[in-house]
C-alpha cells in the first residue's frame, strides 16, 4: 500500500510545483506594462530523492535587459523621451503557462489513476 501512497505524494509535489508556476506566469503577464518589472521565474529541485517528489527553488529575478519604451509624456520619461518598461514576453509568458498547465493536467492524471488503483485494490481485498 505504500507504493501508492508513494505515487500519491509524487503527483501531489508535482501538482504544487506546477500551480507555483502558474502563479508567477500569471504575475508576469498581469506585470507586462509596468515600468521597471523583471520577470520572474521558479526552478524546480528535488524534494524527496527516495521517492522522486519536486519542489518548487528560489524565484529569480530574469536579468535580461529591460526594454526602453519611447513615451516623452510619461512621468519616468528621460530627457530623450524614454523609460524602461519590463522584460516579459507574453509569447514565452503564454508558452510557460501552457507547458506548466500540461504538466498539472499530467501529474493530475496520474494522482487519479493512482488513487483508482488504490481504490480496485481495497475492492479486491474486501471481497
Amino acid at each position: 500500500m505504500s507504493e501508492f501512497s508513494n505515487a500519491l505524494s509524487v503527483s501531489s509535489s508535482g501538482l504544487r510545483a506546477q500551480a507555483q508556476r502558474l502563479r508567477h506566469v500569471a504575475e508576469n503577464i498581469a506585470n507586462a506594462d509596468t515600468p521597471g518589472y523583471r520577470r520572474k521565474t521558479v526552478a524546480f529541485e528535488a524534494s524527496d530523492a527516495v521517492h522522486g517528489g519536486v519542489a518548487p527553488g528560489p524565484v529569480r529575478l530574469d536579468r535580461s535587459p529591460l526594454s526602453r519604451v519611447y513615451d516623452p509624456a510619461h512621468p519616468l520619461a528621460d530627457a530623450t523621451g524614454h523609460y524602461q518598461g519590463s522584460n516579459v514576453s507574453l509569447m514565452i509568458e503564454i508558452a510557460d503557462a501552457r507547458e506548466a498547465q500540461r504538466s498539472y493536467e499530467a501529474n493530475l492524471k496520474m494522482f487519479t489513476q493512482a488513487r483508482d488503483m488504490s481504490s480496485g485494490l481495497m475492492d479486491l481485498l474486501r471481497r
